[in-house]
């Protein structure tokens, strides 16, 4: 099981998805998708949009917010514009949930109400409804693996001769 991972409450657009599912590949974060999903998991700008990386993916799904949560613990960050706090003010050690909403409506207001002290925000300025959420999970996971000093990771790369 891996020490980090993405969930997506409810996705609806396949690429989206598929971009995320690239980035957990690459980084060694466990993929979790909730249903309803937008799309059917066969389609072909998800898996385009997910390269050939599928193969390295650890992927799990859900049948609502209830069955994922009976099935894991851990710290969970529910990443939302609503927030307080910085996502880069939270510990991500230890096994850490960074949790999306659909890219329409974000995340459901009474799980942001009851689990206020745990949502985080990426900051942008005023004028910005949000980000991408691909976008918005790439940088929640690296900013978990900054914390972590990207153990395990090839940090330096190598320029031809």
């Amino acid at each position: 099981m891996a020490d980090i991972n993405i969930v997506l409450h409810e996705p609806e657009i396949p690429q989206n998805t598929g971009n995320i599912a690239r980035t957990c590949a690459a980084t060694g974060c466990a993929l979790h998708l909730i249903k309803p999903l937008g799309f059917d998991v066969g389609d072909r700008h998800l898996k385009r949009a997910g390269l050939d990386y599928w193969k390295y993916l650890d992927i799990s799904y859900y049948d609502n917010i209830d069955d994922f949560f009976s099935k894991n613990e851990g710290k969970f960050y529910y990443f939302t514009t609503k927030a307080e706090r910085r996502y880069t003010d939270a510990d991500y050690s230890g096994r850490v949930y960074l949790i999306f909403g659909k890219e329409t409506r974000g995340l459901p207001e009474d799980m942001l109400k009851e689990h206020r002290e745990r949502c985080v925000r990426i900051p942008m300025i005023d004028s910005i409804r949000s980000l991408n959420l691909s976008n918005s999970a790439a940088i929640g996971v690296y900013e978990a693996l900054r914390q972590r000093g990207f153990a395990g990771f090839r940090t330096e790369g190598v320029f031809p001769e």
